[in-house]
């Protein structure tokens, strides 16, 4: 009888030959945005990671503002809507509220002005005056205050340079100007910076809360 002889079987020839395939991986940049709020300056993001991660690493701080609470902020004269100058010197003596703002017309900064517009009584009985900055030109704030009948200062950074010296910072990654608002006492001195881009409303509740604590 003949005898057949079969090829030799090993463990490694019955496994597959093929290398598995690379498991599909999430695209971290594609991620939804995460809100920011931002405090004294301190600006408060969290890792794009989607991992847990630690508490110590959970949140990342950077200081953005040179001008700070407790600081005296650097001098300026800008143009109002009316074309004139006004320095901030002028308002020495009596509580100021100084919020810089990305764009007139815009439905965040229209939605801002008119709750400090709404609110200015309350602004006026505290001994303040309110001043809004941003860099449009005069003619651009007249047009906006006209429009919304808005009874307080509006002043032209054009070039942004009084942003710069005050180190307001931006949002969305560098390409929205921020919306920052100071209080300064009677002395010049600041006493608040509150930050908040998306929730314009809340700059005049937490400016009023300073105000009437004083």
């Amino acid at each position: 009888m003949a005898s057949v002889s079969l090829p030799k079987l090993t463990l490694h020839s019955l496994l597959p030959t093929q290398s598995p395939k690379t498991p599909f991986c999430l695209n971290n940049s594609i991620l939804h945005k995460l809100p920011q709020s931002q405090f004294h300056g301190l600006k408060l993001s969290r890792s794009s990671s989607t991992s847990i991660p630690s508490s110590s690493s959970s949140v990342k701080a950077s200081i953005f503002a040179k001008v700070t609470q407790g600081t005296v902020p650097p001098a300026f004269t800008l143009k109002d809507q009316d074309g004139k100058n006004v320095s901030l010197s002028k308002f020495k003596g009596k509580p100021v509220v100084l919020y810089f703002y990305p764009a007139d017309e815009t439905p965040g900064c229209t939605k801002q002005a008119c709750a400090f517009r709404d609110s200015y009584e309350k602004f006026k009985k505290a001994g303040a005056e309110v001043v809004g900055i941003s860099g449009d030109d005069s003619s651009s704030h007249k047009a906006f205050a006209k429009k919304y009948k808005l009874p307080f200062t509006l002043l032209s950074d054009e070039g942004n340079k009084v942003r710069k010296d005050w180190g307001v910072p931006s949002d969305l990654f560098g390409t929205l100007p921020g919306r920052q608002t100071y209080v300064l006492d009677k002395t010049g001195k600041v006493q608040l910076v509150y930050n908040n881009q998306f929730q314009p409303e809340k700059h005049i509740d937490e400016t009023l809360k300073l105000l009437q604590s004083l």
